[in-house]
């Protein structure tokens, strides 16, 4: 086998040689023949990712914290500087390599044990993806509720409903899962144009919106604060350390598999200036019109409203309400894919390679997030506290580990070849197949980043439970790195 190495420098990328382990490998897995992303594909990843109902929702409860607005404006920039730091840390690797996350999980985890990571983020991306297309189905529901009154009964689930889903709410559910499945089917080109459209269309409508609700209201009326300043000199800063590690958290899942995308990425600084756009300048954008929008729907509507499929309902007019919903609609379509329908699609192909490919990776998580009934699990807290929560304590521990393997351990060098070989004398392989320095170091740092998490109502814990994400990673870097170094076997692959 020849032996190719990913130096530091994104210089190429690889095509996969033809004795490759089957039982690695497919066409969607292999190295990537070409690399053809440009920063604006990175820029509109970014986009989709952020504009969405529940990224509004997400930046407006920033707001409402009792901070001041400047106060809140720091805690903004300094947590999503950190979003930006640590996508660019985890881009490189898959970047240099051509490879996905999983994959590129193989030289900490083993050739094996990288699918304890593509397990973990493939099962919370499932929960997520159904909960994302739940929301964007109530959305689509205002729609048809505006336009066709007489439909309005068939959204009441306690008379037209099943499994805890109104019969509307299961038209505009299925409607949306195909849609979804369709632009999902067509391959990473259709999504990369999907995606390319949907964060400015959203930007055009919020501006239209934004700029309505001042016409009405006025300049004047535009008010940084949401709620009531409660918070003041030193009392401020725990709450603003809080909203930084919401906004960490908020990003924590397309963080850690940044690199299904970064791999697309014609070359490293491409993707570097894409996070520079797409994270910092417009998040900040975006959140800023967040607050000045919200802000606004007290003057004009005599209330606070921070959905905003429900400020664009209050429109007087049909064609807006219908061009601002299916808008917001179709940008949470673009989160749902980027975010949650292309990670499983590789973590669940990652599992068996040749019976399962990128597409039937997708459709499983696809289906497993009708079976799971997502609209329950949204309205149940304590089901989503038990599940989505814990399962999210472990990604902490998972970036810390590819990181502190990737930067410390191998120097930035990957023998992109032995990803790919279950040959004793491969680099990646260890006895059975996982590296117990990784599976170690995750669950030290996951079941105590997942502590207080289960244990909010005890005293202290439920600010501990605001920094999981940044304990478990740090856990999982801090123990990682000796077991990893210990044997001297680290320092033999990085000199090779």
């Amino acid at each position: 086998m020849t032996e190719t190495i990913a130096p530091p420098a994104p210089v190429r990328s690889t095509t996969a040689p033809v004795d490759y382990d089957p039982r690695l490998t497919n066409d969607d897995l292999a190295p990537l023949r070409k690399q053809n992303w440009g920063s604006y594909n990175i820029f509109a990843f970014w986009m989709s990712d952020v504009h969405s109902v529940g990224g509004y929702v997400t930046a407006g409860s920033l707001f409402a914290l009792g901070l001041a607005g400047w106060q809140v404006l720091v805690a903004l920039l300094i947590g999503i500087t950190l979003v930006y730091f640590f996508c660019n840390l985890v881009a490189k690797p898959s970047q240099v390599t051509g490879v996905p996350y999983p994959v590129i999980c193989r030289s900490a985890f083993g050739v094996l044990g990288a699918n304890i990571p593509a397990i973990i983020r493939g099962l919370i991306a499932v929960a997520w993806y159904g909960i994302q297309t739940f929301l964007a189905s109530a959305a689509l529901d205002v729609v048809l509720v505006k336009l066709f009154p007489s439909l309005a009964p068939y959204a009441v689930a306690s008379d037209y409903g099943f499994l805890g889903l109104s019969l509307l709410g299961w038209g505009s559910y299925l409607t949306l899962w195909v849609v979804q499945a369709c632009v999902f089917w067509r391959g990473m080109e259709s999504i990369r144009r999907f995606i390319d459209f949907c964060g400015p269309a959203v930007y055009v409508v919020m501006f239209v919106l934004c700029g309505y609700l001042i016409a009405k209201a006025g300049w004047g009326a535009i008010d940084l604060n949401l709620s009531a300043v409660r918070y003041t000199g030193w009392d401020s800063v725990p709450v603003m350390l809080g909203a930084i590690a919401l906004v960490v958290s908020y990003f924590s899942g397309p963080m850690l598999n940044f690199g299904d995308f970064s791999r697309y990425g014609k070359s490293f600084a491409a993707v570097r200036r894409g996070n520079l756009l797409g994270l910092p300048l417009n998040f900040l954008l975006f959140s800023l019109l967040v607050v000045i929008t919200a802000s606004l729907t007290v003057p004009v509507y005599g209330e606070l409203i921070t959905d905003p499929v429900a400020t664009v309902a209050r429109i007087d007019s049909t064609f807006a309400i219908m061009l601002g919903a299916l808008t917001f609609t179709v940008a949470t379509i673009g989160i749902n894919i980027v975010a949650n329908f292309i990670s499983p699609a590789f973590d669940f192909s990652h599992v068996s390679p040749q019976r399962i490919s990128w597409r039937a990776g997708g459709m499983i998580a696809a289906v497993g997030s009708v079976l799971i009934t997502p609209w329950n699990l949204y309205n149940n807290p304590e089901v989503i506290h038990y599940t989505l929560e814990v399962l999210g304590a472990f990604i902490g521990p998972l970036f810390g580990v590819l990181i502190a393997d990737y930067y410390l351990v191998r120097k930035q060098r990957v023998v992109v070849d032995d990803l790919f070989t279950m040959s004793s004398g491969g680099r990646y392989w260890y006895r059975g197949g996982y590296h117990p320095a990784a599976v170690i170091a995750t669950a030290i740092g996951a079941l105590v980043a997942v502590v207080p998490v289960l244990a909010k109502d005890v005293t202290g814990m439920y600010t501990a439970a605001q920094y999981s994400w940044f304990i478990g990673c740090g856990l999982g870097f801090a123990a990682y790195y000796p077991l990893a170094t210990r044997t001297g076997r680290a320092e033999r692959e990085s000199a090779a």
